[in-house]
């Protein structure tokens, strides 16, 4: 898994910088157009296009990341889900489903305290990390490391003989 992860990561980042070479040649050659366009309308549009601006780009990945972790934490709160949060959302090497969720339940909390921790531990090395290995890269690093952690747990629990279903990474 972490190979493929950093391997895609690696496609992806080149594509990444092939994409904003293009796009920096496109640019130049259309801004005489900029001022014949009109402008877009609206001011809560004009907010958040700034507050996203001032982002970093590390904060802009992580953004992504602290979303997919409070859906997965509000989808703990619905009662019908329950049963398909246990079965995908928890790590528990008893259970049928072995592989997803090794990286399901790194997005996965239960307690509020608990994930509202984490993402602003997450939060606060964002611009650092994503700066020295690239967004891409601190991916691939953020669903290895969570895949390694429950890899590691299930040795634990196998060891230990504890089959109890956890969360997290």
């Amino acid at each position: 898994f972490t190979g493929s992860v950093f391997g895609s990561a690696a496609i992806w980042q080149y594509e990444s910088l092939k994409s904003r070479v293009q796009t920096y040649f496109e640019e130049a050659r259309a801004d005489w157009m900029d001022k014949m366009r009109p402008q877009k309308r609206g001011d809560f549009r004009k907010q958040v296009n700034s507050w996203w601006n001032s982002l970093t780009e590390g904060q802009r990945t992580v953004t992504g990341i602290i979303a997919a972790n409070v859906f997965v934490f509000c989808l703990w709160r619905l009662p019908g889900m329950r049963r398909i949060m246990f079965t995908y959302f928890t790590s528990n090497p008893s259970s049928r489903a072995l592989c997803s969720p090794m990286l399901l339940s790194t997005f996965s909390h239960f307690s509020l305290f608990h994930m509202a921790a984490n993402m602003y531990v997450l939060w606060s090395f964002s611009s650092s990390i994503v700066s020295l290995l690239g967004c891409e890269q601190f991916i691939a690093v953020y669903l290895s490391a969570g895949v390694i952690s429950t890899f590691v747990s299930y040795v634990a629990k196998m060891a230990t003989g504890r089959f109890e279903p956890s969360l997290g990474a």
